[in-house]
């Protein structure tokens, strides 16, 4: 595969830029990004690959199956790394239909072109052709004080974010056991790190305690979640697709857990020794309990021991040295968070009436 050309949808959010970026970096792949470049999506986060001549870009809906199929034609892909969604909690509750649209009717598109271009290979091709499908561990619903998240984990999504994405999981492995498609798929926990949109917690941290904002934390601030730096998660990724059995699905998880007032805490001290704070009280001091989000899940852990044992990824990052990494990028990197947000996206709250 380290010769193919592979298409990434979603390429130039969050971690779809971070895996797109890893491989031009790091394999002699041809990738084609492929991207609607909504709010979430921004050239910039391609910046730094942007002169290779292995890196093509294409501005195309997921679920325009048109676009798609010429995509197909055009480039020909020995691969398929399908990351394009809309995937943030509280704007799910503000508006479902966008989630539908893109993350099941988008899967099913992509899956039909894939389905199609791939029953035209030659017999070699079709052997080596993989379609991997990157999903979230929130599809599984929420844990309680103990336990972790497996591959065998019944689906019990709470959000209609995280419903839409276990029925396009659903779409994948239906089109595996019915046509079979060589499909893969991944669950992975919390992502942080450089380039992601200022509306998830860690960079909404950084951002507001750096403009001397409240930082507002849902609830009692005690929910857990399993944090993974991105460059890990998108090394556990060109994993799966190389050596990743078909029709198989891998967890991928930091096995990180923090309360989110933890998180919260420590952005605030790394900021402290990073940017101290000009504010009487410090960083901490802006830390503001708000209302609960509804249907908030309370906790998430993933076992991550089969990709572990079987391709022998593991995170290279503990939380404080992905944590400082990422403190450092947002201080140096204001000009992108300023053009990232939009004039309708101000780090201000969603999901609530």
């Amino acid at each position: 595969m380290s010769r193919s050309t592979i298409l990434v949808t979603g390429g130039a959010g969050f971690i779809g830029s971070a895996l797109v970026r890893y491989l031009i970096r790091e394999t002699e792949a041809t990738v084609i990004t492929v991207d609607k470049l909504t709010y979430a999506g921004t050239l910039a986060s391609l910046d730094p690959i942007a002169d290779s001549d292995r890196h093509h870009f294409e501005r195309v809906d997921v679920a325009d199956a048109g676009a798609i199929g010429r995509l197909f034609e055009q480039y020909d892909p020995d691969a398929v790394m399908h990351l394009a969604a809309e995937s943030h909690v509280d704007r799910s509750i503000d508006g479902p239909a966008a989630f539908i649209e893109t993350n099941i009717l988008g899967t099913y598109t992509l899956l039909e072109a894939a389905r199609e271009h791939w029953r035209h290979l030659d017999d070699g091709r079709r052997e080596t052709f993989r379609f991997l499908h990157v999903s979230t561990d929130e599809v599984y619903g929420e844990l309680g004080d103990d336990g972790y998240f497996s591959e065998e984990t019944p689906y019990d999504p709470s959000s209609p974010y995280s419903a839409s994405k276990a029925s396009s999981d659903h779409l994948v492995r239906a089109w595996h056991r019915t046509y079979d498609l060589p499909v893969l798929v991944t669950n992975c926990s919390n992502n942080y790190g450089p380039y992601q949109y200022p509306e998830k917690l860690i960079p909404v941290i950084i951002l507001k305690s750096i403009n001397g904002e409240t930082i507002p934390v849902y609830g009692t601030g005690e929910n857990v979640r399993d944090w993974l730096y991105v460059e890990d998660h998108v090394r556990a990724l060109h994993a799966v697709l190389e050596d990743g059995a078909v029709g198989e699905t891998y967890n991928v998880g930091g096995r990180c857990e923090k309360q989110n007032i933890e998180v919260v805490r420590t952005v605030c001290d790394m900021l402290e020794e990073e940017h101290p704070s000009t504010h009487n009280g410090g960083y901490q001091d802006l830390i503001r309990f708000v209302e609960d989000r509804p249907g908030h899940d309370w906790r998430y852990a993933i076992d991550c021991s089969k990709i572990r044992n079987n391709l022998g990824w593991a995170p290279q990052e503990t939380f404080e040295t992905g944590i400082r990494k990422t403190v450092r990028w947002y201080l140096k990197n204001r000009g992108w968070c300023d053009n990232a947000l939009d004039e309708s996206s101000n780090m201000e709250r969603l999901g609530v009436d």
